[in-house]
């Protein structure tokens, strides 16, 4: 698959380095903070957008890109995406944003986030993207195990 990238601060990411995978297994490219100076997160403050400084093009409807959190700073300092996930359209060609949240419980001064410039903060991870053609049905063509069952129908015991 081909990508194009556009270095839309590229007197910073020369400072920081170029997105990119960490390990030769990486699912995702590191997109570091663009910043100019360190931006605290207060506990349960709103979410920020921060620049990543590129753009992509996919120009293929069957890829997306996403953005997920970096696990290591989810879990032990408690930052995450301010919308969960964050998907790209391949024909999405402006800046990529990271909504950033400090998930930590609000009062906690010691909790606030300090996001420094050029530090790694989210992961782009590219995806296989399946568009079905829909067909409008009275009744499907065959019934499932679990049929309309929704939350918690079937239960939380293993198997």
């Amino acid at each position: 698959m081909r990508c194009e990238i556009r270095l839309l601060r590229p007197d910073l990411l020369a400072r920081f380095g170029m997105p990119g995978y960490q390990t030769p297994m990486a699912a995702g490219i590191d997109l570091v903070a663009c910043l100019e100076a360190p931006l605290v997160l207060a506990p349960q403050a709103p979410a920020v957008l921060v620049p990543s400084g590129i753009a992509v093009h996919m120009a293929d409807p069957a890829v997306a890109a996403m953005i997920y959190p970096r696990s290591g700073l989810a879990h032990k300092r408690g930052l995450v995406l301010g919308n969960g996930v964050a998907v790209i359209d391949a024909d999405y060609q402006g800046e990529i944003m990271v909504s950033v949240w400090n998930r930590n419980p609000a009062g906690d001064a010691a909790a606030a986030i300090t996001i420094e410039p050029g530090d790694r903060i989210a992961q782009l991870v590219f995806v296989p993207i399946l568009r079905p053609e829909f067909a409008i049905v009275d009744q499907f063509s065959a019934t499932s195990q679990r049929g309309a069952g929704g939350f918690g129908s079937t239960g939380i015991a293993a198997a």
